[in-house]
């Protein structure tokens, strides 16, 4: 039985900065990963197989559909002979919920089909399989903090972040990401008119880099609020707790962060969300 972690991706910016004439937005993203986790896990056999188990299962779902076996399927394809087999998945991570659950369960699949058939992680084969699967699995394969552009297939260099103590916070709905793409209103081939991204230190304590985050922004914010109300509610929960120092949403929502200084106000806040919103999923973790 070969067993792997599906770390939540959060992104701490995001900003889009145009739409291509293919459709796709141009984006500029620094992501992160969190301690919270799904778990994936494989025993090679003849045939392929999923099953899904754990508090978040049934949003999941098992089907053919889920990203699992798609990047299973995808790897198949470009590796002739491949050893697969049966997966398990506990899925404790929202859905649709901005934090790449399912890119994250897939990357993690990918892994276990490299380790099963011997070949390292960056193989070209696991890297394509990963491209055809979704967006965001490229830079879930690492599960290391990094900027990432285009439509998430253009991949900076891992970066050495200090750990950021965050709450995340998911106030129970799930938002569909194309449908926060198409309220931003752009065409094919238009440029969006916020701000570039903002250079950030990669060197020095957590409290330097929260301060220059705070210059960059989440652009599908709005939009996502528009659609889904509950995040403007979630993100002024994370903001009205002492001591945080910035509350944004992830990717597509509708999950949102907030940074503070130390593992202890982190816990703090999380134990206050919940008092108040104790039907919401609420994590306290640490980003890197």
């Amino acid at each position: 039985m070969l067993i792997e972690r599906a770390p939540a991706k959060v992104n701490l910016t995001l900003h889009v900065l145009g739409r291509r004439t293919d459709g796709y937005h141009e984006l500029d993203s620094l992501v992160a990963f969190a301690g919270c986790a799904d778990r994936v896990t494989l025993a090679t056999g003849d045939s392929l197989s999923l099953v899904v188990d754990g508090p978040m299962a049934q949003a999941a779902g098992a089907g053919g559909e889920n990203l699992v076996l798609k990047a299973a399927r995808a790897f198949a394809e470009r590796f002739p002979g491949a050893k697969l087999g049966a997966f398990h998945l506990l899925k404790r991570l929202p859905v649709a919920a901005g934090i790449g659950g399912g890119s994250a369960d897939a990357a993690a699949a990918l892994r276990l089909i490299a380790r099963a058939n011997g070949i390292a992680s960056d193989h070209p084969a696991i890297l394509a399989a990963a491209r055809a699967t979704g967006a965001d699995v490229p830079v879930c394969l690492a599960s290391r903090a990094r900027r990432m552009g285009g439509a998430g297939e253009n991949l900076g260099p891992p970066l050495a972040l200090p750990p950021l103590f965050a709450v995340l916070v998911n106030p129970g709905v799930a938002v569909e990401t194309a449908a926060v793409f198409r309220a931003l209103g752009l065409s094919h081939g238009e440029m969006a008119r916020g701000a570039s991204h903002p250079a950030l230190p990669i060197a020095g304590g957590p409290d330097r880099v929260i301060t220059a985050l705070a210059a960059a922004r989440n652009d599908l914010e709005v939009p996502a609020m528009r659609l889904a109300p509950a995040i403007g509610e979630a993100l002024s929960a994370v903001r009205a707790v002492p001591g945080c120092r910035l509350a944004r949403m992830s990717g597509s929502g509708a999950t949102v962060f907030g940074l503070f200084d130390d593992c202890r106000a982190a816990a703090q806040a999380r134990r206050a969300i919940l008092a108040r919103h104790p039907r919401w999923w609420v994590r306290g973790t640490a980003l890197r």
